[in-house]
């Protein structure tokens, strides 16, 4: 079971390059159009675990991405169970340029 997983994975990553390629966009890495996407939609506001899930996917992402984005300061899980973006992550778009 560990290589069926393990080949799953190569396969999902095979995927997303794919549809980077399909999606190219001149300014831009279309991953890096999707983070953007994806913060400003989130916004300040504080999610449940599947709105949060739910809002990975729409932008392309796995929704196991977030268990990253905690590990890397990007995400935190507050008390109230929710899931908040940080600092970190809302000042990004504008450190990259973002006027928005």
């Amino acid at each position: 079971m560990r290589q069926v997983a393990a080949a799953l994975r190569q396969i999902s990553a095979g995927f997303a390059a794919l549809a980077d390629a399909v999606s190219a966009d001149e300014a831009e890495t279309p991953t890096e159009t999707r983070y953007r996407a994806l913060i400003s939609e989130w916004g300040q506001r504080g999610l449940t675990r599947a709105e949060a899930s739910a809002l990975f996917r729409k932008h392309g992402f796995s929704p196991q991405a977030a268990g990253g984005w905690v590990r890397g300061d990007w995400l935190e899980i507050r008390d109230d169970g929710r899931r908040y973006l940080t600092d970190r992550s809302l000042s990004w778009p504008a450190e990259r340029g973002d006027s928005n």
